[in-house]
């Protein structure tokens, strides 16, 4: 592996020779004396998905009926119509906080 060309001060990036020689390099330094900002660009990630987790949720009957009507006219599995309600519900709850 070569050398990659170090930006104006910045230090140049060593060769190495394996994935577990440049672990243990990178887990001794810091990448920002290495990194060039001005070169940097945002990652697109379009298949990144968020981490979930399973929880146990109890609610009344009555409620958890309505919820399914609801998503049964929306064409819509009843869970993912709850995650739309909690993730507009949070946004207009930090909303609130932030004025």
């Amino acid at each position: 592996m070569s050398k990659r060309a170090a930006p104006k001060n910045r230090k140049p990036i060593p060769a190495f020779a394996d994935e577990d020689e440049e672990r243990r390099f990178w887990a001794l330094h810091d990448a920002a004396d290495f990194f060039d900002w001005d070169r940097a660009v945002q990652p697109s990630l379009p298949a990144l998905k968020p981490t979930t987790e399973s929880i146990s949720l109890r609610l009344p009957v009555t409620m958890l009926e309505e919820l399914k009507t609801l998503a049964n006219q929306r064409d819509v599995p009843y869970q993912s119509l709850m995650k739309i309600y909690l993730a507009e519900r949070i946004q207009r709850e930090r909303g609130r906080k932030a004025s």
